[in-house]
């Protein structure tokens, strides 16, 4: 018997086109089919009597084929579409690995899968699971909070039957999926309240894998992995939750940058640049060297950038303490000893910086030795400048709060400045 005619006892689409055109060899219809040669040799199986070799890979575009080809009971009893949908409903949904696969490939029928409401079953069954365990979504990164022992934080130690039932089980990554399913299911974990340590975490390792591949400014990346890396840093920034801490500033530095360097939206930089504010104190140096871009950039480093960064923290934390306006006070010394040798450095940036560095520092009985360290190397680095210039940045310095180290290596130029005067 013709393959058309093992499917039309199967597919009342098929039967529905031979009784149409009995004398009519239908094999370019079998041709457009919208399937995949592996899941028509599936159904052609099916209708052989064959026994099919059925997995999460294959059942979602299988269900799919099936329903296209219209493979119900009303046509043919224990048919095709009936055993893949409760072998969906059994094998799959009960399982996080399972619902993961099959939605990872879904991807190849998305269409056929969403109007035949796999997707949405999948979406739930994930959903679900992370609600009941949120553990499934990775291990969470732990909020930095200042003076907490993370030996003492019960909340982050891992669970003692967890360590037990899972050496040998490792729980699928959303991180595999497409962004244009992966979105809609950390939408939906937020509406939900899932934990949002545990959807950081899944954020996090879903930008690594997909947002920093590759070198986002090299020639030979393509466009279209730059638009999708793009796409992927402003999704993820605008799902992270807004906690402070959650995410590592290293890490929202690193989306800063490619972000500036894939062109990405206003937004998105400026939510990292809002996000990166908020925990300045939490920051390194190295956090805050975002490289200049452009054919007209003037200096090594985004000096603006590092200005905004610091307003952010001041319009959008107002609750830090001594220790963290310490820390933050120290990074800006840092941040500015690290820029004080770019040559294409003006003076009038680098006075503002350093100003914005001193009043940080106002009410922490700190020493200026770092803003003289700064000074200095600028100094020593722009030895154009006019003397005008250098009292100017000169005048950042408190010589009260130097130690007597800094003012014994400092003397020689202030006597000198002194003599000049005089």
């Amino acid at each position: 018997m013709a393959v058309q005619e093992l499917l039309a006892l199967r597919s009342s689409r098929v039967a529905a086109l031979l009784k149409e055109n009995p004398c009519q060899d239908l094999s370019y219809v079998l041709r457009d089919i919208p399937a995949d040669p592996e899941t028509f040799e599936l159904v052609v199986r099916f209708c052989r009597g064959f026994e099919l070799n059925l997995s999460t890979d294959n059942i979602v575009p299988l269900c799919c084929l099936a329903h296209y080809l219209g493979m119900t009971e009303s046509h043919s009893v224990d048919n095709l579409l009936k055993k893949a949908l409760t072998l969906f409903g059994e094998r799959v949904l009960p399982s996080w690995n399972e619902s993961v696969k099959a939605l990872r490939a879904s991807e190849k029928v998305a269409k056929q899968a969403m109007h035949l409401g796999l997707v949405d079953a999948c979406l739930e069954s994930i959903i679900g699971k992370a609600l009941a365990d949120p553990h499934l979504l990775g291990q969470p990164i732990r909020p930095w909070t200042s003076g907490v022992d993370i030996e003492d934080d019960e909340n982050y130690k891992p669970n003692v039957r967890r360590r037990l039932f899972v050496i040998d089980w490792e729980s699928e990554s959303l991180s595999t999926l497409s962004l244009r399913l992966y979105t809609p299911i950390i939408d939906a974990m937020v509406k939900h309240k899932v934990p949002s340590q545990y959807v950081a975490a899944s954020l996090c390792e879903y930008v690594k894998k997909w947002g920093f591949s590759g070198n986002a400014g090299g020639g030979e990346t393509s466009i279209y992995k730059r638009n999708a890396q793009r796409e992927v840093i402003e999704a993820v920034e605008r799902l992270f939750p807004r906690e402070r801490g959650l995410v590592p500033c290293s890490l929202l530095s690193e989306m800063l940058r490619f972000a500036v360097s894939l062109e990405g939206s206003s937004d998105c930089k400026n939510g990292l640049e809002i996000r990166i504010g908020t925990q300045l104190d939490q920051a390194t140096v190295e956090d805050l060297l975002i490289p200049s871009q452009g054919y007209a950039k003037e200096t090594q480093y985004d000096t603006e950038c590092v200005r905004r960064i610091l307003k952010n923290l001041y319009r959008n934390n107002t609750s830090l303490d001594i220790p963290g306006i310490i820390k933050v006070s120290e990074l800006m010394e840092e941040f500015l000893v690290e820029v004080a040798s770019d040559i294409d450095l003006r003076i009038s940036t680098f006075v503002s910086l350093a100003e914005m560095a001193a009043v940080t520092s106002r009410g922490t009985r700190r020493s200026s030795d770092g803003m003289y360290r700064a000074i200095d190397i600028y100094l020593d680095k722009h030895k154009h400048l006019t003397e005008a210039e250098r009292e100017e940045a000169c005048q950042m310095l408190d010589y009260q709060r130097m130690s007597p180290e800094a003012l014994e290596h400092a003397a020689p130029t202030a006597a000198g400045n002194h003599y000049e005067e005089g």
